[in-house]
């Protein structure tokens, strides 16, 4: 009898709820797979933690320090317009607490943790040393594309979702425009997360969290396709 692995189980977890999310949405409308999200969120993250290899105490110094932040920072954007501009979040994401959403700590640490891990993937690939080509790059420069790299792929996965999560009333911007300023937040504020991703001592090899972040990428490009 075959066996088949975390990753391989998780990837078909994360197809099958996404499928159900795409086709609940776009579909039949319903109201009640919008409001799952936070579900699926909390899912998501089961399934990463789930597949990380060696779940040290640096993994979880990690995931608490991504999810305060994060949640910090969004709770300082709400209040003040400081941070990414002026907006509000709906009732779709659940339960909140000053006016934020407490599942949004967990988004904040999928994307993150998944685009730190896909960058990461990518350079080991394209960086592995080769007979008669030249030695790798030195560790302080792969460190510094970790850690730009990531925050961009972060970011551009914000822009991703950005038209989609208004649609779907997860939050609303005043006036209706997303600002440049909400990516210009993202961006340096991912880049102090994943300086962290990057020097803290955990396993970096969940081939998951890259499934996911595919997946993710594919669910939100065919909603912002085809969502009226």
């Amino acid at each position: 009898m075959q066996r088949f692995t975390r990753n391989q189980l998780a990837t078909a977890i994360a197809v099958l709820f996404h499928t159900v999310g795409l086709l609940g949405i776009l579909v039949f409308k319903s109201d009640l797979i919008i409001r799952s999200t936070a579900f699926n969120l909390l899912l998501s993250y089961g399934l990463l933690t789930w597949t990380q290899q060696n779940r040290n105490l640096y993994f979880w110094l990690f995931t608490l320090a991504v999810m305060c932040i994060g949640f910090t920072a969004e709770v300082t954007g709400v209040h003040t317009g400081y941070l990414f501009g002026d907006y509000q979040y709906g009732k779709a994401l659940g339960v909140k607490w000053q006016q934020v959403p407490l599942v949004i700590a967990v988004n904040w640490f999928i994307v993150i943790y998944c685009c730190g891990m896909a960058v990461t993937a990518l350079l080991e690939r394209i960086t592995k040393p080769v007979q008669g080509m030249p030695a790798a790059p030195a560790p302080v420069l792969k460190a510094i594309s970790v850690i730009s790299d990531g925050a961009t792929l972060a970011v551009l996965f914000d822009w991703l979702i950005e038209p989609v999560a208004v649609k779907l009333g997860y939050w609303q911007w005043q006036g209706g425009q997303i600002p440049v300023y909400n990516y210009v937040c993202w961006f340096v504020i991912s880049l102090a997360l994943m300086t962290l991703f990057r020097f803290l001592p955990f396993d970096k090899g969940n081939k998951f969290a890259i499934n996911l972040l595919l997946i993710q990428i594919m669910f939100f490009l065919l909603l912002r396709t085809f969502l009226n």
